[in-house]
């Protein structure tokens, strides 16, 4: 069986490949697409555990000259130190321009190893392979790259694509609980702006997919890795429509910062989608209902729909002071993502704070 093809049309392309089992055969498939002469494995500590032996071994028996390069899992190695020692690695092991990145891991390794390729020689080309749901239907797709600073999350970073993305469902079943739907929380946002029949789906078929039985996981990461190639394909450096994968994160920064980074960034997001739904319906954009429908479907997948659920009681105020910080506030400007419906998003300027702390405070 072939795998599924999801063209992304950046410049230059590349395709999303999306089958259970991948992990196995990447090799072959990229030594019959790609031209390269070795391959940097980089990774974290938990995926090298995981699976970083297969990969390497299956690269060797395709005789393919392969390293593996990992760092300490976790946030806190998303840090420029961490390119600095990979890179000084690379250059020790002789790696050069016509050499080959596989990032191996979740959205803290595919952010690490994109930013050291984008910028190791002055650009180095990489694959990505993610290991969590939210980087095989977001962060794996799109470009973006990043570290962290003391004083944000990432504030250093580049636009640059990578030239394939691997995507193996199959490897979630080794995910925990918490991090499957962490990246739930990314689909749902995209069933809400972009693919109604998606929300359906999610609706229809929660078991399956809290179960990780493989069709299900398959179809929903197909659609969304659709919905954000379709976006990422227009507007492949935020300067437009790329605003709307931003549905739900102008709000989940503020809580992921109230909560110093200590809850999971999907279930953030599944808070901020609720107080952006409900602003809508009090900005009468939406009429209302539309909120509740949002909130059964994030309770049917056990995350947190209220933001007293992520251990915060924050004063409104607060959390409108940090989001006017928020790297989408332009000239002054902030812009959020609102709905007028499932698959009706617009772009609202600057909603008046009243309307806002309503919404806040309905969902406390």
């Amino acid at each position: 069986m072939n795998p599924k093809i999801i063209k992304v049309r950046t410049k230059p392309p590349y395709q999303i490949l999306i089958q259970n089992g991948l992990l196995q055969n990447l090799s072959q498939d990229l030594a019959q697409h790609l031209s390269f002469g070795k391959v940097a494995i980089i990774t974290d500590s938990t995926v090298e555990k995981l699976y970083g032996k297969t990969v390497l071994e299956n690269l060797q028996r395709q005789n393919i000259s392969a390293q593996l390069f990992s760092f300490p899992a976790g946030e806190a190695s998303k840090h420029i130190f961490t390119v600095q020692d990979l890179a000084r690695s690379l250059v020790q092991a002789n790696f050069d321009r016509k050499d080959l990145i596989l990032a191996l891991g979740g959205g803290v390794v595919g952010d690490v190893a994109g930013f050291l390729a984008s910028i190791y020689l002055r650009g180095i080309p990489f694959v990505q392979v993610p290991t969590t749901l939210l980087a095989q239907v977001d962060s794996s797709v799109g470009g973006k790259t990043g570290v962290d600073l003391p004083e944000g999350k990432n504030l250093l970073g580049t636009f640059y694509q990578p030239v394939r993305v691997y995507i193996d469902p199959e490897v979630l079943k080794t995910l925990p609980s918490v991090e499957l739907k962490n990246g739930l929380a990314e689909v749902i946002k995209y069933a809400c702006t972009l693919k109604p029949r998606l929300f359906s789906y999610l609706a229809r078929n929660s078991a399956k997919i809290l179960a990780c039985e493989e069709r299900a996981l398959q179809w929903i990461i197909s659609e969304s890795c659709q919905a954000k190639a379709w976006v990422v394909s227009r507007d492949e450096k935020e300067s437009g429509l790329r605003r709307v994968l931003n549905f739900g994160h102008t709000i989940g920064h503020a809580l992921e910062a109230l909560a110093n980074y200590q809850k999971p960034h999907g279930f953030c997001v599944a808070v901020g989608m609720v107080v952006s739904a409900r602003l809508s319906e009090n900005l009468n954009l939406a009429q209302a209902g539309l909120s509740q429908k949002i909130v059964a479907l994030l309770q049917t997948f056990g995350l947190p729909t209220k933001i007293s659920e992520l251990d915060l009681n924050p004063e409104p105020e607060a959390i409108f002071t940090l989001i006017q910080r928020d790297k989408k506030v332009w000239k002054g400007k902030l812009t959020m993502v609102l709905l007028k419906d499932l698959g009706q998003y617009v772009f609202y300027e600057n909603p008046p704070f009243s309307a806002l702390k309503l919404a806040l405070t309905q969902t406390l």
